[in-house]
């Protein structure tokens, strides 16, 4: 059996319906504001969920981003500076040749001896270069100079631990150079880990003494540390274009995964703005269809039937 349907149900059942189509419009109007299409997690609760992992996912991306472009430029540094020693390394050579030809005065061996030891002192300059304040020449010790003016430094074994980024998952990468490893570990006679007669500052001692004191095959004698020493910065310098070369796949790809993400992130979170127009305006249109159909139904009264 059917009820009765009076006219307080009829006003009852579009008032709701009315207020349900000034809800939708009001959420389109919502979304067409802010351009989003999720503005609180009831509005999609799945489409959050993914929303949020994107924006995690990102987030992480962008501190290995970071940590990539920090490595990069510790790198180029290091690069920088090993660029440096061997173009003091080239020069030395040059004047060991010159110092070796048993035509040379004593006065020229004198002015030569003095270069070199210029030239040591500019490498201890570079063996404690600082990058953004840390010591690179130290391992991890980057708060020390890794060769201290109150030490021999053809004695100094610099610490020869790894600085290492995290570059992505699982994935660290070092940056640093130990110095131990680009001016030589002490020569012959000092204890430490491990001995080198072509230590650089040993070399220049040795350079320096044979020089002053006229011993031309001295001189000669040191020719071969020389050349050991510049093909170990080369070979310094080999490492770190490899890793820095790695440093720029790892950007290229970090990039990619940004791009990636963000644009799993938009497709998820951002409305579509010319879609949300026309759905506004057939909403706006059903809902002044509502309320014009709703005057005419609630209007009438017992008066007017009794006219």
């Amino acid at each position: 059996m059917l009820g009765r349907v009076t006219q307080n149900s009829i006003s009852n059942q579009l008032l709701r319906n009315i207020n349900t189509n000034l809800r939708n419009m009001q959420g389109l109007q919502e979304q067409m504001s802010t351009g989003r299409l999720i503005n609180r997690p009831s509005d999609d609760p799945v489409g959050i969920t993914y929303a949020l992992r994107y924006r995690s996912d990102l987030s992480i991306n962008e501190k290995y981003q970071s940590n990539v472009d920090s490595a990069g430029s510790w790198l180029e540094f290091n690069d920088t500076m090993l660029s440096q020693v061997g173009d003091v390394l080239k020069r030395m050579k040059e004047l060991s040749v010159t110092g070796s030809t048993g035509t040379n005065p004593q006065t020229a061996l004198d002015n030569i001896a003095s270069e070199i030891g210029q030239l040591k002192d500019q490498l201890l300059d570079i063996s404690n270069s600082q990058f953004n304040g840390k010591y690179v020449f130290n391992g991890q010790f980057t708060d020390s100079a890794p060769y201290d003016s109150s030490v021999d430094p053809k004695t100094v074994v610099t610490d020869l631990g790894d600085i290492n980024y995290v570059v992505n998952t699982g994935v660290q990468l070092s940056v640093n150079v130990k110095g131990s490893e680009v001016f030589g570990y002490p020569p012959t006679g000092v204890t430490a880990p491990k001995n080198e007669d072509d230590n650089i500052f040993h070399v220049a001692d040795q350079l320096i003494a044979n020089l002053k004191s006229g011993n031309y095959d001295g001189v000669k004698d040191q020719l071969p540390h020389l050349e050991s020493r510049m093909d170990k910065i080369l070979n310094q310098r080999a490492e770190v274009g490899a890793r820095a070369n790695r440093v720029e796949l790892i950007q290229q790809r970090l990039g990619d995964l940004s791009y990636n993400l963000e644009s799993l992130q938009s497709k998820t979170e951002d409305a579509d703005i010319e879609e949300l127009i026309i759905k506004a305006k057939v909403n706006e249109n059903v809902y002044q269809a509502s309320l014009s159909v709703g005057a005419k139904i609630i209007m009438p009264t017992l008066v007017d039937f009794l006219r």
